[in-house]
């Protein structure tokens, strides 16, 4: 993974709660609000949740959207929050300035390459083209067996419903094979999403005594 050219710190360094197996997600979301309201609280209660399960989170740096709201909830509730944000979108003042941690990166496959290193799995809320290619891309690094972290879509008031027909539609078609189409597991909210993620990281660990 490509590391960061820069990295600007405020607060408590991002891994000073020393503990070796302190757990990490990754969130992918909009940096809009959306149009129904349910968007912007779900984001919400999915940064308190990560908070209340003694989780950090890792996220795209920004202070707008659902982005900057998941950010908020997660930093109001105690949990540590690292963004990191290109270079290009910290010049466009949408840099989150109460982070834990911000690193600022050249170009947004390293932003995507460095997120993916910090994290231990990977939740997505509502979001548009950036959302959705960061979710295909963890997805399909799943399939190949480049990471085996859990990938978990929060499906807020449907939101994400014409997706997972065309998922099913590929496997039907023969282009996706089942056992790949389950490497993408569906929340229908966030604390179900925190919780199915715990819930991996249990069985990985049992796996291995």
């Amino acid at each position: 993974m490509t590391q960061p050219s820069k990295s600007v710190i405020s607060g408590e360094s991002f891994f000073s709660r020393g503990n070796k197996n302190f757990r990490h997600v990754a969130v992918y979301c909009g940096s809009a609000d959306g149009n129904d309201p349910a968007y912007l609280a779900e984001a919400r209660a999915l940064g308190t949740a990560i908070a209340a399960s003694g989780l950090g989170m890792v996220y795209g740096g920004a202070s707008v959207g659902l982005m900057g709201a998941v950010a908020d909830a997660a930093l109001s509730g105690g949990a540590p929050v690292v963004g990191v944000l290109p270079q290009v979108l910290v010049d466009s003042e949408i840099a989150h300035s109460g982070l834990t941690r911000l690193e600022l990166v050249p170009t947004m496959h390293q932003r995507k390459a460095r997120m993916a290193a910090l994290a231990d799995a990977f939740l997505v809320l509502p979001g548009g083209y950036g959302t959705l290619e960061e979710l295909l891309e963890v997805v399909t690094w799943a399939q190949l067996r480049i990471h085996a972290k859990p990938c978990i879509l929060i499906n807020t008031a449907g939101y994400w419903d014409g997706l997972l027909e065309f998922l099913d539609t590929a496997v039907a078609a023969g282009f996706l094979k089942s056992r790949n189409r389950a490497l993408l597991q569906v929340a229908e909210n966030a604390e179900e999403a925190v919780r199915l993620a715990l819930a991996a990281w249990e069985a990985g660990a049992e796996s291995k005594r």
